[in-house]
């Protein structure tokens, strides 16, 4: 069969735009990994902050709220941004940004008991931040795309990729699949994906980004904590089933792979969390690490290329991919169905392929 969308890649990327797909044509949605979501996706911080990104990412990540919601994968957290002696300029700045609301110090340890009173010299606060059940979100786009008919084949790595006569068919150890429009929702491979198809790269970055989870400080009830984050980005902890993760938030280059923590990088963005708190981290329950990936210009890539216009870009979401899924994937039908674009013209054009022209 000969489908109108393939759909290269399993991540949030891939599902949901399966799950909009399906309602304009016929989709296949192909997986290298034996179950969906195995890397980035798989492991994120699972945050709905839509005030964090750029302003065509908050756009999108606002326009994804209401979504979000419906599909009940929302749970109040909030958000604590900690600024040192040394920092102010880049606290004011996410202050003003997040629109957070400044607290004292003390009323920053009345939330979160175990803050440095020596270390901790200003402090903010935000209550609209929301964990994400990812999981739950991701089933929930792959069960509307297998409603609307779509297939999801996993376990099926693209080797070789070919147009013929209009047609693409990628080679995978499950047999030869084919479409009129090739989707790349690859993650840290689009790029590798492309120079298999015979389409110029756009120059996507991987970063690795580390995690540590960590027992519940001081035995402490964590699980109303908000999410911390240290200013400049320094470091952000979060709540997360009776422990806490907590993340250097480095964004390392790397090559597309299965992403490991870098032992080195998580023990140095532990001392930054330390330092801002009383109880020292005594052992890891686990760490692991995932490729957030961006384009040059650190926004999504959505749409046809600008060469190839049966080639599409569904890329470089970075660490916004979850909280602007809905959106994204609803751009994404709207473009390719020929139908008006449901977010301003102005953001639809920012995350457009053509701007690599």
């Amino acid at each position: 069969m000969t489908h109108d969308f393939l759909i290269v890649g399993g991540g949030i990327a891939g599902v949901s735009a399966a799950s909009q797909l399906a309602a304009v044509g016929s989709v296949l949605m192909i997986e290298t990994e034996d179950h969906l979501a195995f890397h980035a996706s798989g492991r994120s911080a699972a945050l709905y902050e839509p005030h964090y990104g750029p302003a065509p990412v908050v756009a999108l990540s606002e326009a994804s709220g209401a979504a979000l919601r419906a599909a009940d994968v929302l749970s109040p957290r909030g958000l604590l941004l900690l600024g040192g002696a040394d920092d102010k300029d880049e606290f004011e700045a996410e202050e003003k940004s997040f629109g957070m609301e400044r607290i004292s110090p003390a009323e920053a340890r009345a939330i979160v008991p175990i803050l440095s009173e020596r270390a901790v010299v200003r402090a903010a606060f935000a209550d609209h931040a929301w964990d994400i059940d990812t999981d739950r979100l991701v089933q929930s786009f792959a069960r509307t795309a297998r409603d609307q008919g779509a297939e999801i084949v996993t376990g099926a790595a693209a080797t070789a990729i070919r147009r013929d006569a209009g047609v693409w068919t990628v080679t995978t150890r499950k047999g030869e699949m084919r479409a009129r429009t090739l989707v790349n929702a690859a993650g840290a491979w689009v790029d590798e994906v492309a120079k298999m198809a015979g389409v110029r790269p756009l120059g996507f970055t991987p970063l690795r980004r580390s995690m540590a989870r960590i027992a519940a400080p001081g035995g402490h009830d964590v699980s109303t904590w908000p999410m911390m984050f240290g200013a400049g980005e320094a470091w952000y902890a979060k709540p997360d089933a009776g422990a806490l993760i907590v993340s250097p938030a480095e964004e390392d280059p790397a090559a597309p792979h299965d992403a490991w923590a870098d032992d080195m990088v998580l023990a140095e963005g532990l001392a930054r969390y330390e330092e801002m708190v009383t109880a020292p981290v005594e052992r890891l329950l686990a760490s692991w690490a995932g490729l957030r990936t961006f384009a040059p210009d650190r926004l999504p890539v959505i749409g046809r290329d600008p060469t190839m216009p049966d080639f599409v870009w569904f890329a470089g979401q970075g660490g916004y991919g979850f909280q602007s899924a809905p959106a994204n994937a609803a751009l994404l039908a709207d473009l390719l169905g020929g139908r008006p674009v449901g977010v301003a013209a102005n953001i639809a054009e920012a995350v457009s392929a053509n701007r690599f022209r």
